[in-house]
């Protein structure tokens, strides 16, 4: 997780996001600490790790219910699982539902999506990693891994738990002397700032943060109509699925319905049958009959119900949408499947901010203000191919996530209210340009195409949109103007939804380049014989070669351009007759030909007038001024489009070349 700290900030996170820094193999250090490190010096010393950042005292309990002092926390005491256990055991006979019995803290959304995880080992051990227990080199320190935000986050903590007379306050194990799920929630308290942070939520937040995928929900009482489909496409996905039955009150928390199913408690969707039946799971064991029931055949009718006593049933969808309220299902990157064979969704990410005054407009009900919020343009290129679907239309998936709320309810804050609206890319002289950023008129003229299903001050909203292939803005904001927060927009796509710049790739880019532009991305270049670009200069090249509209280069685009400055430093020693390390107007002329742009008179006497200094051109103006003119001449050749070499401008589009 990158700290924010300005633009220098963003651009070094990016640097090293390209190194694969946020990956899971590369997980960034929770508060730069090591866990290898300090387990090494703790072994060493003979001592038992003792966190600084989070430390064995009331703050890190809570501030309100839990803070210092308040009746719940009062006599609580730190003890670590060799003070609670004769044996203790990191995890005993596989990590199971039974593993993770609610204590005294409101996180049954976090404890269901840790159930959810135990059904698949892999992903079960991204989160906790292999290698841990209470014998081998036993130095009372653990560590596991979440995503954060877009990246891969590796906490550190050590193994002093809270206990009240006697008991653990929090999760547990029904096993006494099992202690992976109550450190694991200790890990993700310390990552939220406190216990208490960890009161309340969706499972569907939890399910992400030990994944890495995106989510999406569903009230079962509108479900969609094609909602069966999209069931098996995410199964077919390895998509984690959850459901639940609300409650009205809090008498209702944990009654029993007439089906023998339990309100508040999150079920998981493990498999689908075509004939109409949906696998469900959970501790409390259902059985439902129905006539979807009979058509199976009876042998693998026994081999369908041979999973009951685990708590593992199966239920006819119509039945299924009558008794659940909620279904939530979390779409798994590619990174996350296990099997080359399941299909998967492409990813595009964006990080951006609202702040107040510059990019924080709210949303269309604020029609002066709207615009200035952050512009994102994705392209779908291909429809889907479902052959039951006889529309052409791309399926993608938008989720907007504000960062680090939970951290905030210490100071009284909690979530924004938020959501994004799409809008469809209709001008020819916008098609095919990243860095779009429409203006106050376009938004007063144009309605959305998609939009979010509702503005909800949730960690994240996301919908699921189908659109024909084209060009869209998305417009992430908060409700009202003038609100602050970072966030990561995520889009995915079922099938592709961007080509590279100029065809190139990472994969057509050497090492010796890439290494290179590690060493560049923050530094000055030294080696030109000038003073180095000025803001100007790098302000004119980010926007003509900025693809995703990031505002930066990353390191496709920065080969691009530095492919253009080299070709361009060897027209500029060329046309420098004198060697001066500077050009006269006369070999400005001769220069700006050689690259490839015919000017008349009048253009050459402006851009002299324009870029010289002392009546002498320098390298820093000159490769300016090439970078204007390419944009330029890229602008024009959109607006003519018949190739008449004439072309009609409105006062919008004179505007977009201009800038």
């Amino acid at each position: 997780m990158f700290t924010t700290g300005g633009i220098s900030a963003s651009i070094h996170a990016n640097r090293l996001r390209s190194q694969g820094m946020g990956s899971h193999e590369q997980a960034v250090k929770f508060a730069n600490q090591d866990y290898e490190a300090l387990k090494q010096e703790c072994v060493e010393s003979g001592s038992l790790f003792e966190d600084p950042l989070f430390p064995a005292e009331p703050p890190s309990l809570g501030f309100k219910e839990l803070a210092p002092y308040s009746a719940k926390t009062r006599d609580v005491e730190w003890m670590r699982p060799s003070e609670l256990a004769e044996d203790p055991q990191f995890i005993v006979g596989g990590a199971t539902r039974t593993d993770i019995c609610q204590g005294a803290l409101g996180d049954c959304w976090l404890l269901a999506a840790i159930g959810s995880l135990t059904l698949n080992e892999r992903l079960l051990h991204r989160v906790v990693p292999h290698g841990q227990s209470f014998q081998d080199d036993y130095a009372g320190i653990f560590h596991f891994q979440f995503w954060q935000f877009g990246d891969w986050v590796d906490v550190v903590i050590d193994d002093r738990l809270p206990v009240k007379d006697g008991e653990l306050m929090f999760v547990h194990s029904a096993e006494g002397n099992e202690f992976w799920s109550a450190l694991l929630e200790k890990a993700y308290a310390k990552l939220n700032g406190s216990y208490e942070a960890l009161s309340g939520g969706s499972t569907t937040e939890g399910f992400e943060d030990f994944t890495g995928g995106v989510s999406e929900m569903y009230e079962l009482q509108k479900a969609p109509r094609d909602l069966y489909r999209i069931i098996r496409k995410a199964l077919d996905r390895g998509s984690l699925l959850g459901c639940s039955i609300d409650i009205t009150s809090a008498f209702d928390m944990e009654a029993v319905t007439f089906k023998k199913l339990v309100k508040g408690h999150a079920y998981s969707v493990t498999g689908l049958k075509e004939v109409g039946l949906l696998c469900i799971y959970n501790v409390v064991i259902c059985v439902c009959s129905s006539s979807e029931w009979d058509q199976i055949d009876a042998s693998e009718r026994e081999d369908l119900n041979c999973k009951m006593e685990d708590g593992e049933f199966w239920m006819a969808f119509s039945e299924f949408l009558r008794q659940f309220s909620r279904l939530e299902i979390c779409n798994l990157t590619a990174d996350a499947l296990s099997e080359d064979s399941l299909s998967h969704w492409n990813t595009i990410k964006f990080y951006g901010t609202w702040r107040r005054g510059s990019t924080a407009g709210g949303c269309r009900n604020h029609p002066n203000t709207f615009w200035i919020n952050p512009q994102y343009k994705i392209t779908l290129l291909e429809e889907d191919d479902d052959p039951e679907d006889d529309e052409v239309a791309c399926s993608f998936l938008v989720a907007l996530m504000q960062k680090d709320r939970r951290r905030y309810r210490r100071q009284g804050q909690d979530m924004h209210t938020i959501g994004f609206a799409l809008y469809e890319v209709m001008f020819t002289f916008f098609k095919g340009c990243q860095n779009v950023h429409l203006k106050k008129n376009f938004f007063l003229s144009h309605s959305s195409c998609a939009r979010s299903e509702t503005f909800i001050n949730l960690r994240e909203v996301s919908t699921r949109l189908r659109l024909p292939p084209g060009e869209y803005l998305v417009v992430p904001s908060t409700f009202e103007p003038g609100k602050e927060a970072d966030f990561v927009l995520r889009v995915f796509t079922e099938k592709q939804s961007e080509t590279e710049y100029d065809q190139i790739t990472e994969d057509d880019i050497d090492d010796s380049f890439k290494a290179m532009f590690a060493q560049l991305a923050g530094e000055v270049y030294k080696d030109l014989k000038t003073d180095g670009f000025s803001m100007e200069s790098c302000r004119t090249m980010v926007n003509l070669m900025d693809k995703d509209g990031s505002a930066r280069l990353g390191l496709v685009e920065f080969q691009i351009l530095w492919n253009k400055i080299r070709k361009w430093l060897t027209i500029f020693r060329q046309y420098d007759l004198d060697k001066s390390g500077a050009m006269s107007s006369y070999e400005m002329r001769l220069a700006v030909e050689g690259a490839g742009f015919k000017l008349n008179n009048k253009l050459n006497q402006i851009l002299v007038a324009r870029y010289a200094e002392n009546e002498m051109i320098d390298f820093d103006n000159f490769i300016c001024c090439l970078v204007k003119l390419e944009a330029m001449f890229r602008s024009f050749q959109l607006f003519d489009t018949e190739g008449s070499g004439t072309a009609e401008l409105t006062l919008t589009e004179v505007c977009f070349v201009s800038f």
